[in-house]
């Protein structure tokens, strides 16, 4: 097809690490929120950043890991696939898991989530099932035949939710002109825009 292109385009990892940082930190802020709400004592409104700071840390870290390794890898080899996921699902995993002190912890969670995102990625990354990316020409033909058979004439919308409001049928201006007519009595004379 014309606007098929397979060349590769660079990432700034910088602003990816610091978009997942931020996204994934306001995560682990709710996190902590809810954690912070379901004490049994009263503890206070800054014990989010006292008690249960540690989630935020660890999920902004973690978050931006996870944004600078993807971008990198796919800088560095030139290519948008699996193995760039994968990698930094090991990174922010194994940051995870450094919360445990313990090294078998650290690799163990870093292979786990660099499997399940690498697997999540290599079958489509969608929940919804497996995706190309790319509208063959069948699926085109079904998506226009769809919006035919669903589009609506507009006298028949027109009738449902009347004119004005933007909504300007054949023939408005003058049905206008009546009503104001018969409602104040004021003749209203449209403006030309030409001189004669």
């Amino acid at each position: 097809m014309a606007g098929d292109d397979d060349t590769y385009h660079p990432k700034d990892a910088i602003k990816a690490s610091i978009t997942a940082s931020m996204a994934l930190g306001g995560a682990g802020f709710f996190i902590a929120a809810v954690h912070n709400a379901l004490q049994k004592q009263n503890v206070g409104a800054m014990s989010v950043f006292t008690r249960s700071g540690g989630i935020i840390a660890v999920m902004a870290i973690g978050g931006g890991a996870y944004g600078f390794t993807q971008s990198a890898m796919a800088n560095l080899r030139q290519k948008d696939d699996a193995w760039n996921t994968a990698t930094a699902g090991f990174a922010a995993g194994s940051i995870l898991g450094m919360t445990t002190r313990k090294m078998p912890v650290v690799l163990g969670l870093g292979a786990a989530f660099g499997a399940w995102q690498g697997v999540f990625q290599l079958t489509g990354g969608r929940l919804r099932g497996w995706s190309e990316g790319k509208l063959d020409e069948a699926e085109f033909e079904n998506k226009i035949a769809q919006r035919a058979a669903k589009r609506r004439p507009i006298e028949e919308t027109i009738a449902e939710i009347g004119e004005g409001r933007g909504i300007r049928p054949p023939g408005y201006e003058e049905r206008r002109r009546e009503r104001l007519k018969e409602k104040y009595g004021v003749e209203i004379n449209p403006v030309k825009a030409t001189v004669e």
